[in-house]
């Protein structure tokens, strides 16, 4: 086989591709934005460790973590931090809301940024179904989050600002 259609390298990877931006605007808690700063500190951590290996020949984890950073970086570039809100007369960004279904289960949802969300924990983000049925509502409201497996009824039981960050 000819040489001339074999690259050469020197070693060096390609940076991995920008992992994608969210196009609705990044609005943090304070807790969001701080989980933010040490994911990014745990990631240039992680980087400085990788750089200190005796044997580098696997440049793949390098690159994710570059990759990573960048990412952490252009999120808190991005970032709008919304104070908690002190008043608890209508479901906002920044509240608990706990409501109650059909069946009578009462399960309480956090309403964060896009990067603090996460379904197991019921922190969900301003722009998801659920928190776009609930904001504006009021204790007592009955609001109709539409899922693709139907509709459900929910009834807002409280509505309370989020727990500071430690």
């Amino acid at each position: 086989m000819s040489r001339a259609f074999v690259k050469e390298g020197d070693g060096a990877l390609d940076p991995l591709p920008d992992l994608p931006m969210s196009p609705h605007p990044n609005y943090v808690t304070p807790r969001g934005l701080a989980d933010l700063q040490a994911r990014l500190a745990a990631r240039q951590a992680d980087l400085a460790a990788l750089k200190m290996r005796p044997d580098r020949l696997d440049k793949l984890p390098e690159a994710a973590a570059e990759r990573d950073i960048r990412y952490l970086e252009a999120r808190l570039r991005s970032a709008i931090l919304v104070p908690l809100p002190d008043q608890t007369a209508e479901v906002a960004f920044g509240h608990r809301v706990t409501v109650r279904d059909a069946a009578g289960r009462q399960t309480p949802y956090d309403i964060t940024g896009e990067d603090e969300a996460d379904a197991t924990l019921h922190r969900i983000a301003p722009t998801s179904p659920l928190s776009r049925a609930l904001l504006g509502a009021r204790v007592g409201d009955t609001v109709t989050w539409t899922r693709p497996n139907g509709t459900v009824e929910l009834e807002v039981l409280s509505i309370a600002p989020l727990d500071p960050p430690a």
